[in-house]
């Protein structure tokens, strides 16, 4: 009996021995890691202050553009109908790391995170994005990785994949863009890439047939299946809450030193992601405008107004007699590109002559066609994108020519298990929220808009008005209650003056 006593006190002392250094190390690793984002949280709110007149579009225009939203699409539907190429500031869109000091750089678009600003004139610089459902984005980003990875197949082999890349991209550096130097894809698509390699060879280079085929995202014997892509360390590291971490600069592509610390840490412990998706929603809050995909139609016609009027009026190419835009009467589908399909024509096509597209190349530098209105920029829009999508329908075919079995569509979708989307909400739950917080705003964005006259209109009025309120705001400091003093003592003299004279004109009746 004795010994059994000495047997269970030994046996206790042992596991006291092993797990409460274990509790004291995941104890103090969350204290620091909630010391680390606290700290990051606090010292991004302290730089976000200020800006307060977030309407009002300035010097610079920074498009935060989140993968897989239909960003490019405004890039070069909108954007490049409203900046020349010269306005544009060097390699910001093909080159996540550029130099913002060229004199006439007015436009940066790119896939790089919030930490972007850092570079650039904060107090200059207006900051406009597009969100999307994190399902549909992570659906995205997951077909769009195979779609260009695919291209490579026609390679015997990866190594010569390899090579043949290399060399292309040797030479077109220069000239065009390559989704290889972009992120989030130079890393998604070789990943992938090197997956269906090796795919196809345990299968056999002939075989164009699944023999495992359950649905379009999940040929196992052809392309990773959805629900190994969603639980993948890449996944996780790129893909999760990635909306969440590009708004507040925490990507693994950061200009931030601290950020695989704060994301990691968030991951690890994911109730300290509370206080990134705060930072993230003070910074949708002060963007000059926040779209979404989802509503495209009606995020277009708020980006012309908002954005686009403005652009216009600065540069003087805008006629300020200006008529409501029409409501659009076609259906959205038939011009507008499927939020599936919008991005891909960025892309070099490693197999087709690493040519430009043709449609985008229509719609290179066509800044400065005279006059315009916000009805004539839609219309430009509607044109641009219905070429694009007819474009894209043709190339997304031919990229998938080679794993046709994943034939990715809207109805396709529709047959992918409940437990695997509602894991893919759990997983981007941040995203989720911040998603949310996105539909706030776009429908404040929709109600000033069809509450007021044009911005534009707005905006030259008050310039107009600017010269007597500058000169007395500059000799007196415009404070509310001073302001308020001031209307009530101009109110109070009008009175005045008003029964002073009614007062005369009685008594001259008398008389």
């Amino acid at each position: 009996m004795a010994g059994l006593r000495a047997l269970s006190l030994l046996f206790l002392l042992l596991v006291s021995v092993t797990v409460l250094p274990l509790a004291s190390s995941t104890g103090g690793d969350y204290e620091r890691c909630e010391g680390a984002v606290r700290g990051w949280a606090d010292s991004a709110a302290e730089t976000d202050n200020g800006g307060d007149d977030k309407l009002n579009l300035k010097d610079l225009l920074f498009f935060l553009h989140i993968p897989r939203t239909g960003g490019r699409t405004y890039f070069h539907c909108f954007l490049k109908q409203l900046y020349s190429n010269a306005q544009e500031c060097p390699r910001s869109y093909d080159k996540l790391r550029f130099d913002p000091s060229h004199p006439d750089c007015k436009l940066v678009v790119s896939h790089d995170d919030y930490s972007l600003t850092s570079k650039l004139p904060r107090e200059r610089t207006s900051v406009v994005t597009i969100l999307r459902n994190p399902v549909d984005r992570v659906f995205s980003a997951y077909e769009f990785s195979i779609e260009v990875a695919a291209r490579f197949l026609v390679h015997p082999n990866i190594t010569s994949a390899k090579l043949m890349t290399s060399r292309m991209l040797t030479k077109s550096r220069a000239r065009a863009v390559s989704t290889l130097d972009i992120w989030p894809w130079k890393y998604l698509v070789p990943w992938m890439r090197e997956d269906l390699f090796t795919r196809r060879d345990v299968r056999g280079i002939d075989k164009t047939q699944s023999s495992k085929k359950v649905n379009a995202y999940d040929v196992e014997d052809m392309v990773m299946p959805l629900h190994q892509y969603i639980n993948d360390p890449v996944a996780h590291e790129i893909i999760h809450n990635g909306a969440t971490f590009q708004i507040t600069g925490l990507t693994n592509n950061s200009y931030f030193d601290g950020a695989h610390e704060v994301r990691h840490c968030v991951r690890r412990h994911p109730d300290l992601g509370r206080f990134v998706l705060q930072v993230a929603k003070n910074r949708l809050d002060r963007m000059l405008y926040v779209g979404l995909t989802e509503d495209h139609e009606e995020s277009a016609r708020l980006f012309a107004h908002m954005v686009g009027a403005q652009v216009l009026s600065q540069s003087g190419t805008l006629n300020l007699d200006i008529k409501e835009d029409p409501p659009v009467g076609i259906d959205s589908h038939s011009s507008m590109l499927d939020p599936e399909d919008e991005e891909a024509n960025e892309h070099m096509n490693s197999t087709h002559g690493w040519k430009n597209n043709e449609a985008l190349n229509a719609t290179e530098d066509d800044h400065g066609n005279g006059n315009m209105t916000v009805a004539k920029l839609m219309e430009t829009y509607e044109s641009c994108i219905a070429k694009l999508r007819k474009t894209q329908s043709c190339r997304r075919k031919i990229s998938l020519k080679k794993v046709e079995e994943a034939n990715f569509t809207k109805e396709a979708r529709r047959q992918v298990p409940e437990a695997i989307l509602k894991q893919i909400i759990s997983l981007n739950s941040l995203d989720m929220e911040l998603y949310e917080h996105a539909k706030n705003i776009f429908r404040q964005e929709h109600l000033m808009l069809r509450g007021q006259r044009p911005m534009v209109v707005q905006h030259t009025q008050l310039a107009g008005q600017k010269g007597w309120i500058h000169t007395v705001c500059e000799s007196w400091s415009c404070s509310p209650w001073k302001v308020a003093t001031f209307g009530l003592g101009i109110t109070a003299t009008i009175i005045f003056v008003a029964f002073t004279v009614t007062t005369r004109r009685t008594l001259k009746l008398k008389v």
